[in-house]
């Protein structure tokens, strides 16, 4: 018995010891950890569980029958974050450069399967070269069968993707596919076409940091949703997300304690919206000082930052926050804020998780880059989502809000179930001085009227009261008392029950 015993325990430290010290140490020098020194930081202490430790490769092809590593360069298994269940793999880089053969994809798939069957969240660290070329098409199967598994897990439970190394190729599809895609800077890359390929098809030079590195995904193609400094703050930064998510489609995001009343006042946020509509405010602000000991936690910050989402509490209970940012392009929606906020917004929709808007949008942004590119399609993305979401969703404006972007921005008329407005709100088809432009065309040479014109249109329509009488807002509230206004609104939302007309899936405009 003694001998069985170790030689588990051989076959175990085998296991562990992935590539051998030597690719260790080297995947150290890069700044990078292992697949379980990865894991251990992600889970709580001593919860993870192994699957499949002692996988092989099956292939003989290329003299790989005398190449094989135990586990066959991916950890997988589950464990707990806080307590609560997640399942996970890890791609090991020091066993054949974490390149995916047949019966890697399918420890893969396995913990995929588990996570959907038994509703909690798949987390998967991205460190691998690719295919594995010896094993041809085999590695392309086992990519088919992962891809497959994140399309029947998306909605189901949540999953999020950690680039920590190279993702090329076929690969990168698999991160594309799921909610949440966080990268380690200057050592994490993604792309379908390296530098090399992209050189000899285009003759273009580039370097892969800037083909695919995290700041590329950041900030320009929205690929990623967060870069963070090193493994560990990427980890540690995952671990907090994880807590502002439900385990799967059929539970709530956990509540947590809070030690911030539910009432607080916030005076200054009296004296937030300054006096000047041109002056620009930070609407951040706003966010912290209702959010729960100000904790916010942003979704893709560095992309399309003339709007913001990201995660606070409320009464210790998880909500989406969207918001205009008149810091940036005064706020407008554009292409590109307007997908951001769209797939946020179905993000929390598929996972039960309210939805609160504050607004402060002069329109959709004019160009002739803006229409050519196809703002009106993207736009249409942000309005199909507030309007099938059947979460509750609390709506403030807080300065002005003008023509087709007031309908977008979970007005009254997408089911928004609240909609306060700030005594500084204007809801109006446009500003006063291109109202007055249009209106009284044959004055506009004669300044003073044109002036008073703009006076008189700004007395009547630039407030909240006309949108008031209508119904279309249901209370003008002191912007201090906000943060009361909006936890009485959730609270009494929490037994809402709203079904869409039942349908295989919808047709969202792609």
């Amino acid at each position: 018995m003694n001998d069985i015993l170790a030689e588990l325990e051989a076959r175990r430290t085998v296991a562990r010891a992935g590539g051998g010290a030597g690719r260790v140490a080297v995947q150290h020098a890069k700044g990078k950890l292992t697949a379980r020194e990865r894991i251990e930081l992600l889970l709580d202490e001593g919860s993870f569980e192994e699957f499949d430790m002692f996988v092989t490769h099956r292939s003989t092809d290329f003299g790989m029958a005398e190449t094989k590593h135990p586990g066959d360069g991916v950890v997988t298994g589950w464990g707990t974050v806080n307590g609560r269940l997640i399942y996970v793999f890890a791609q090991d880089f020091t066993v054949l450069g974490g390149s995916v053969s047949e019966t890697h994809g399918a420890k893969i798939c396995k913990i995929m399967d588990m996570a959907i069957q038994n509703g909690a969240p798949v987390i998967g660290i991205n460190d691998s070269g690719g295919a594995r070329i010896q094993e041809g098409v085999g590695s392309l199967a086992a990519y088919g069968e992962v891809f497959q598994r994140n399309i029947l897990a998306s909605g189901v439970v949540p999953q999020i993707s950690l680039i920590m190394g190279p993702c090329a190729g076929g690969a990168v599809y698999s991160p594309a596919m799921t909610d949440f895609i966080f990268m380690v800077r200057d050592s994490s890359y993604m792309f379908v076409t390296g530098p090399d390929v992209v050189k000899t098809v285009t003759n273009e030079q580039v370097s892969a940091e800037e083909l695919g590195g995290a700041s590329t995904h950041t900030r320009k193609s929205s690929v990623a949703d967060g870069a963070f400094d090193n493994d560990v703050e990427a980890l540690a930064e995952t671990r907090r997300l994880i807590d502002f998510l439900p385990l799967n489609n059929r539970e709530k995001a956990p509540v947590r304690p809070f030690f911030d009343h539910p009432a607080r006042v916030e005076m200054s946020l009296d004296t937030l919206v300054p006096a000047s509509p041109n002056q620009p405010y930070d609407m951040k602000e706003l966010i912290l000082k209702v959010a729960d000991e100000g904790d916010f936690f942003e979704i893709q910050g560095a992309f399309a930052a003339n709007i913001i989402t990201g995660f606070v509490r409320i009464e210790g209970q998880s909500v989406g926050v969207v918001a205009n940012q008149p810091m940036v392009l005064a706020g407008c929606l554009d292409i590109d804020a307007s997908r951001k906020a769209a797939r946020f917004v179905r993000f929390c929709d598929a996972f039960e998780i309210p939805i609160l808007t504050f607004v402060d949008v002069p329109g959709f942004l004019p160009g002739v880059q803006q229409e050519l590119g196809g703002v009106i399609k993207h736009g249409a993305k942000l309005l199909f989502a507030y309007g099938e979401a059947t979460v509750p969703k609390v709506t403030v404006l807080t300065r002005k809000t003008y023509g087709g972007a007031y309908v977008v921005m979970s007005s009254k008329h997408l089911r928004g179930d609240f909609n306060y407005a700030w005594p500084t709100a204007e809801v109006a088809v446009m500003g006063a001085r291109g109202a007055v432009e249009i209106l009284y065309r044959s004055e506009l040479g004669d300044k003073d009227k044109i002036a008073a014109r703009v006076k008189d249109y700004e007395d009547r329509f630039a407030n909240p009261f006309v949108a008031a009488e209508r119904g279309f807002i249901d209370e003008v509230i002191m912007p201090h008392s906000t943060r009361r206004r909006v936890a009485r609104a959730f609270a009494s939302l929490r037994t809402k029950k709203l079904q869409n007309p039942w349908k295989k899936h919808d047709n969202i405009p792609l």
